[in-house]
């Protein structure tokens, strides 16, 4: 690491800030989905609603659990959450309100999910 040291010149340690400032500009970018528009409540992946977060709406969604109840979706503006599910753990209902796109939350059990979406899409490190 010395030598490697001893061979930048100041042209070098400029261009190393300048790049290193040029990243910390463009990354929230670069990572952010726009605005957050809609809810999109999903079944097995088949999607069963969308609801604009404009107006507060409450809905229930008939899960695989059948019998055992419904999950509960409840929409304010400018944010959804799962009010409530019929599954053991109750992780989705835990993870609150969802305001950012690309946020989601899944009630396995039930095989629901809830996510968020904005008008331009974002990365998702699911994907890779």
């Amino acid at each position: 690491m010395k030598n490697f040291l001893r061979f930048m010149k100041p042209g070098d340690w400029a261009m190393l800030l300048l790049a290193a400032a040029g990243t910390a500009a463009l990354a929230p970018i670069a990572f952010s989905g726009g605005a957050a528009e809609k809810a999109v409540v999903r079944r097995d992946g088949v999607v069963v609603a969308e609801l604009p977060l404009t107006q507060a709406r409450r809905i229930e969604v008939a899960g695989a659990m059948g019998a055992k109840g419904t999950t509960v979706i409840e929409v304010q503006p400018g944010r959804a959450r799962v009010a409530s599910d019929p599954g053991p753990r109750q992780y989705c209902v835990r993870q609150g309100w969802l305001t950012q796109p690309n946020a989601i939350a899944i009630c396995a059990p039930s095989h629901i999910s809830l996510s968020i979406a904005g008008r331009t899409g974002s990365h998702d490190s699911l994907a890779y």
